[in-house]
């Protein structure tokens, strides 16, 4: 019997759903004995409420309180409930057939894959990494940061990430903010940069 990974991901999507959170991802790694499947989950809302909720309460504290490092993301007891429930149905149903394999929970991180529309409306403001299709002014890597996304191109300000290249270089060039226009289409892959 051939593995379903559709049957899997509606498995993860229904108990993801029934613990408030949201699937982001499933897929198998591996083979033979050494296979992973990997289940991504999220908080509805993800990284940019995450880290500002974690700003909030760290920096409104009491002296000496407990600081809340996931307010608003997925914590490791999320990660957990979702592997004993997705683990227990997936032994009943016998959804992952053949050789033994290990089944991973986990949150996208900070650096996470932007996937299509609505990841780059959601995290609209937020330091980016992403290489194009074709290239635009002559290059398909760039970083910046998200200043608008109209559902089928996105404007990038990537003065600072130059700034950063001119210092690196040693120029010393003062230069004004530089923004670039990218069609979502073009986009063959794009992550998230953490600001810490």
């Amino acid at each position: 019997m051939p593995l379903d990974l559709a049957h899997i991901e509606a498995i993860a999507r229904r108990v993801a759903e029934s613990n408030g959170l949201e699937l982001y991802e499933v897929e198998m790694r591996g083979g033979g004995k050494g296979r992973t499947l990997r289940i991504v989950i999220d908080r509805p809302g993800g990284a940019n409420e995450s880290l500002s909720a974690q700003v909030s309460a760290e920096s409104g504290r009491e002296p000496g309180a407990p600081s809340e490092v996931s307010v608003g993301g997925v914590t490791h007891e999320d990660c957990a409930a979702v592997s004993r429930e997705v683990s227990a149905i997936l032994d009943v149903e016998d959804a992952v057939p053949g050789a033994s394999y290990m089944l991973e929970v986990s949150s996208p991180g900070l650096d996470r894959k932007l996937r299509g529309a609505a990841d780059f409306s959601r995290f609209t403001g937020s330091r980016v990494k992403l290489m194009t299709r074709e290239p635009v002014e002559n290059n398909r890597h760039w970083e910046g940061r998200l200043e608008a996304f109209d559902g089928a191109r996105l404007l990038l300000d990537v003065s600072a990430a130059s700034r950063t290249k001119q210092k690196k270089m040693g120029l010393h060039k003062s230069e004004s903010a530089r923004r670039i226009e990218i069609e979502l289409g073009n986009v063959e892959r794009a992550n998230l940069v953490p600001e810490m």
